[in-house]
């Protein structure tokens, strides 16, 4: 089946190279096509350009053919979002109100909250109902234009309740029209019963948890949350290695509480992202400059935390990339609305509307390691992209950062109901 948009606005984030990723000054040059056309082969983009280019043959009605009449409207690939802990058990608002009050993140974690908290949540939650919950989370994100997504485990914290995780995650990649990647985070924070020795932990998620996860193969990667309070550089450097021997490429939460090393230690092990970054200073960005890794912002934590914002702006114009992500959880983002996050790193990270385009769709593609397939309007990779609503720029997007602005979804190739 063939799908034809026709007449559109502008078809934006318009990339005939077929990148990988976009770099530096890079990012401010948005590729768009005005009074465009685009061509779906079953879930493939086939074609698209000018409207004054378009063959009439392409105009003609046909059963088996769908024309959409995009008449005002914009074209947007999908969002990728590259960190989310989308499946978790229940909410954490008493702990919102304890923020406000003027706890610390560090302080209500030591009260037993936090990640703990939602540990304590997941194992008393049965597996069905664990993904019923993510299943409503998954149908949102698609609503407000999300396609891909990396999924993360870490609110089990004991092999059991890791796994089941893992598997729920499993069944939305089955289940959903979601490009999914999962990702294995036992080392997300350290129990009560090992807080006094943290590396009997380590030891379990090592020898225990990551040959499981690996046994029903169901992660992609392994992350670990290496800052102050959590994992030290050489507990983490143990853990990555060992996920690595069962194929686990790494990804990492870094430097979000303070400078940890943990950027450093993700440049050494190739990992696809460092995620959080506030505390980014020259060193961690001559390593990363070094690297194939990717700078991931998480503006919806930072700015629900009341933190410091990572230093995008100096990133790029060291010349480095930087994706966006939403962080969606029950204690520190609880949204994956990807359209929020870009407007937050427009108005907290100086970032112009162009560059949260390229940080929120080709660059957090690549985050997690799908910029092959998705990202841009690129001949060949997958049909996920959004219709707007009537609007008059692609920056209103970011702009109206309250503003419901999309009208219809297509994933697969396929327009999804929302």
């Amino acid at each position: 089946m063939k799908t034809l948009i026709k007449n559109i606005k502008e078809l934006v984030q318009v990339d005939d190279n077929s990148r990988l990723l976009v770099k530096g000054k890079e990012m401010a040059k948005l590729g768009t096509i005005k009074d465009a056309y685009l061509v779906i082969n079953d879930e493939i983009i086939k074609d698209y350009g000018k409207m004054s280019d378009l063959s009439e043959k392409l105009l003609l009605k046909s059963s088996k053919n769908k024309i959409i009449d995009a008449t005002g409207r914009m074209v947007f690939p999908s969002f990728c979002d590259s960190h989310t802990h989308l499946v978790y058990a229940g909410s954490r608002e008493i702990e919102y109100s304890n923020k406000i009050r003027g706890l610390s993140y560090e302080e209500i974690a030591k009260r037993g909250g936090g990640i703990l908290n939602s540990a304590k949540l997941l194992h008393q939650t049965s597996e069905d109902e664990l993904y019923m919950q993510a299943l409503a989370r998954a149908n949102e994100i698609i609503s407000q234009g999300t396609g891909a997504v990396e999924i993360k485990s870490g609110y089990g914290l004991n092999t059991e309740d890791e796994i089941k995780i893992l598997r729920v995650i499993k069944r939305l990649k089955e289940t959903t029209p979601l490009l999914i990647k999962s990702t294995f985070l036992g080392a997300h924070a350290v129990p009560q019963e090992y807080k006094s020795e943290p590396d009997e932990y380590v030891d379990l998620v090592i020898n225990e948890m990551i040959p499981q996860v690996a046994a029903e193969d169901l992660a992609d990667y392994i992350d670990v949350f290496c800052d102050k309070g959590f994992f030290t550089v050489e507990q983490t450097d143990r853990i990555l290695l060992a996920g690595m021997k069962y194929g686990m490429k790494a990804k990492i939460h870094a430097n979000e509480l303070a400078k940890s090393g943990g950027i450093q230690v993700g440049v050494k092990y190739n990992a696809l992202s460092v995620d959080h970054i506030e505390y980014t200073e020259e060193d961690e960005i001559e390593a990363l400059l070094k690297s194939d890794t990717m700078p991931t912002i998480l503006p919806g934590a930072a700015f629900f935390l009341n933190m410091p914002f990572a230093p995008a702006r100096k990133m790029m114009e060291a010349g480095l990339p930087v994706a966006i992500a939403s962080d969606y959880n029950p204690g520190s983002s609880p949204t994956g609305n990807m359209k929020l996050m870009m407007s937050f790193a427009c108005v907290n990270y100086k970032i112009l509307p162009e560059e949260a385009i390229h940080a929120s769709t080709i660059n957090s593609a690549y985050a997690m390691g799908v910029s092959d397939l998705v990202g841009s309007i690129s001949k060949g990779k997958i049909a996920n992209l959004f219709i707007t609503k009537e609007i008059p720029s692609f920056s209103f997007l970011p702009y109206a950062y309250g503003s419901n602005l999309i009208e219809t979804v297509i994933l697969n190739g396929k327009e999804i109901v929302i």
